[in-house]
Order: C-alpha cells, then sequence, then structure tokens
C-alpha cells in the first residue's frame, strides 16, 4: 500500500470481534491492571451506575481493538497519531466490529500521511467508540 493508491474513502478490512463475556473483560482486567469494580464485580456495577443490569467492558479494552483494527493494516511504527473519545458503554454480549476510512491525504513535516476516521460499534450499529488516526505512508 502505498500513498500514492489510496483514496478517500477507502475503508480498512473490518475487524469482528466475538461476542464480550466475562472471561474477555477479566483477561483484560489483569492485563491492564484495571481492576474498577465497575468492569467486575456485578454488585458494584448495580450499586453505581442506575439501570446496570451487570459489569461491562473496560472503554480500553475498545481503545486496543481499535489498536489492533489499525495495526492489522500498517506496521505499528507508522502510527502517527491515534486519539479516541468514549461515546457508549460496551455491555456483555455485544459484538464489536472495529472500522475505519480514509478521511483526509496530507503531507507534513515532509512525510505523506493518512488520517482515518475509526469507530467500534456493537451489532445494532450503535458507535461504542469513535476516533482518528493519523497514519505514515
Amino acid at each position: 500500500m502505498n500513498f500514492d493508491t489510496i483514496n478517500l474513502g477507502d475503508t480498512l478490512p473490518t475487524l469482528t470481534l466475538p461476542p464480550v463475556d466475562r472471561t474477555t473483560v477479566a483477561l483484560f482486567a489483569g492485563a491492564s491492571g484495571d481492576h474498577n469494580s465497575v468492569h467486575i464485580d456485578i454488585d458494584v456495577a448495580l450499586a453505581r451506575r442506575a439501570g446496570m443490569t451487570d459489569v461491562f467492558a473496560h472503554g480500553m479494552l475498545s481503545m486496543a481493538w481499535l489498536g489492533r483494527l489499525l495495526t492489522s493494516w500498517v506496521d505499528q511504527r507508522q502510527l502517527w497519531q491515534f486519539g479516541v473519545r468514549f461515546v457508549g458503554i460496551t455491555h456483555l454480549g455485544h459484538r464489536i466490529s472495529c472500522t475505519g476510512r480514509v478521511a483526509e491525504k496530507f503531507e507534513a513535516d515532509g512525510e505523506r500521511r493518512v488520517r482515518l476516521e475509526i469507530q467500534t460499534a456493537n451489532q445494532y450499529g450503535e458507535a461504542r467508540v469513535i476516533g482518528d488516526a493519523v497514519i505514515v505512508l
């Protein structure tokens, strides 16, 4: 892949994940060191969040999935910038798809770069995390 063959609107191959389950959330808690009770203790999730029926996935787990999407497309050394905003909760059972599309092509500091719009969405098409990334090509 190179700068000249990429077009605005081109999409990255979708990363589709299995349904989020307790094991995934627990493993991420251990790997990340984020043992916040709302992610691992149903009683705390019920008490602290009105309307929550169960624990839910870490927002940073979704960001990690987006990182996986990006590094499946280019080498991690080409990732110049990566930022997200959390716009919804990823609940147990959600089947998350990570997507990206080329939103801009530009040159900066003598490098050819593309800006990608990226997001995670559940099986209902509801965005959970949105963001962008800049890739050096």
